[in-house]
């Protein structure tokens, strides 16, 4: 029995990868296993709006339970501003987007049906440059406007939405936690049905990879940073060996269509468009944080600065701050980052950092110093705002920390670890309620109705009768309730 379980499991495993072949853009980097995503969307017909966007909640509840994942400010932020930089040049139809960045250090990209797109950390390190980077956003946002997903569900016509919901989620979930948790969301469903969705792979990737070309140009971007991004692509599998992994073998990144790409690209004008100096700033943020050791990271960035002219690399130097931060060497982090911020005066990303470095020494009023300025200058900037929430929390300010919190979980609801840190912020004010309320909004995104409907109820009963909060709670657990009824209903 043991033996056939482990059967199943590999079975099953094949069989996602499988599938994840037909929507994936790229291959691992030899230095990570397999966590390779799929990148699907679709085009037209069978799949309903609603649809696809109860598909992407339920992939999304999946990610925030059990996938490891960036919550960086700085890093979301720069990610959400690309990303807003390319849609307007994207055709779709649905445009509220949902960002997600998995804490992996693989190559990897992936879009799902419901506006999800999602990154892996290890593409800031394996892009080496802003554009390449881009291109395979792009790419994914190609594949979400062409609707490829719902295109290969008309073949399907026995698969329910939430079937394939759970399909989709157990993929994801196999490929990024490199282990059994989303096998049993695919095992028992129609995972053998949804490996003949491989035939028409390669039309939707030459098709994804024009249409990305497109919005490339449109977006003010470089279209040549789509075949470098390839060209890395394909050094990474010959590092492993000169051959492709096992799950690529049905929709392999060839040579024929990296040289088509690189054609297509030379079409476009060549205009030579220089990186920003925020995506290096983040790339090295991430250097560091995927470092083996803070020592090593301190290592690295010091022998770059050994290098002819990297003195003048602010990147470089900024990661050295963030390295030597990360080492618990204050003095050293603080004084680069105190000189690059008089020769850039009003940069968020280094006066972020340095406001981290004094929380880090518990020296609130210097922090506050940074940030109260910079965040009058940037209202609801979302870096800042998180960044002074951080001090006062630290500081024992929950009041002050609290009302910080709510502000970013109406620009941002579906951050999870807001609400967690808006509960953390009201215990410290004492606010109860706003404890049971912020937890609340925590279990419904965990996709655990049940426990946010105890959380209100507890709420409901400290508040008075009549009272205008307690209109509020009653209004909102009637929702969840409904929710769990159709739930249960469906």
């Amino acid at each position: 029995m043991k033996h056939l379980l482990k059967f199943c499991a590999r079975f099953y495993r094949s069989a996602a990868l499988a599938v994840a072949a037909t929507l994936l853009l790229t291959p691992v980097p030899a230095h990570t296993q397999s966590s390779d995503l799929p990148s699907i969307g679709g085009s037209g017909g069978l799949m309903a709006d609603q649809q696809e966007a109860d598909i992407g909640q339920q992939v999304m509840t999946s990610l925030r339970r059990s996938a490891p994942r960036i919550q960086d400010p700085l890093v979301y932020d720069y990610l959400s501003n690309v990303i807003y930089r390319l849609v307007p040049s994207a055709p779709l139809d649905n445009r509220d987007l949902q960002l997600v960045i998995i804490d992996d250090a693989g190559l990897n990209a992936f879009a799902v049906p419901g506006g999800i797109v999602g990154v892996n950390g290890g593409l800031f390190l394996n892009a080496a440059t802003e554009q390449q980077f881009a291109s395979v956003l792009a790419h994914e946002l190609a594949h979400l406007s062409q609707r490829h997903f719902a295109r290969r569900m008309q073949q399907q016509e026995t698969s329910t939405p939430l079937t394939v919901a759970g399909m989709v989620a157990g993929i994801i979930l196999s490929a990024v936690t490199q282990s059994d948790i989303g096998i049993a969301a695919i095992a028992g469903t129609q995972a053998l049905a949804m490996q003949n969705m491989l035939a028409y792979s390669r039309a939707h990737e030459k098709e994804a990879d024009r249409i990305g070309l497109d919005i490339l140009a449109s977006s003010g971007m470089d279209p040549r940073g789509m075949p470098e991004m390839f060209e890395i692509m394909m050094r990474r599998n010959r590092l492993q060996g000169n051959r492709l992994p096992e799950y690529l073998s049905t929709h392999p990144l060839t040579q024929s269509r990296v040289a088509d790409t690189r054609s297509r690209a030379e079409q476009y004008p060549d205009e030579r468009i220089r990186d920003g100096q925020e995506y290096h700033l983040v790339r090295s943020r991430l250097q560091v944080h995927y470092a083996r050791s803070p020592e090593i990271a301190v290592e690295t960035f010091e022998s770059y600065l050994e290098q002819e002219d990297a003195v003048r690399n602010d990147a470089i130097r900024y990661g050295l701050a963030v390295a030597y931060q990360d080492n618990r060497q204050y003095d050293k982090a603080r004084s680069i980052l105190e000189e690059l911020l008089a020769d850039n005066p009003g940069r968020i990303t280094f006066q972020v950092t340095l406001a981290e470095v004094f929380i880090s020494e518990e020296r609130y009023a210097q922090a506050r110093n940074i940030l109260e300025p910079a965040l009058s200058r940037n209202p609801g900037n979302y870096p800042l705002t998180y960044a002074l929430a951080s001090t006062e929390t630290a500081d024992g300010n929950g009041a002050a920390a609290a009302s910080l919190l709510r502000e970013l979980t109406r620009s941002h609801p579906g951050q999870e670890h807001l609400w967690l840190r808006l509960a953390e912020a009201e215990g410290i004010a004492r606010n109860i309620v706003g404890v049971h309320r912020a937890r609340a909004e925590y279990y419904v995104l965990m996709g655990d109705l049940k426990s946010a409907q105890r959380q209100l109820r507890q709420a409901q009963e400290i508040l008075p009768t009549g009272s205008a909060e307690r209109q509020v709670v009653n209004e909102r657990l009637g929702d969840i309730t409904r929710r769990m009824q159709a739930r249960n209903n469906s």
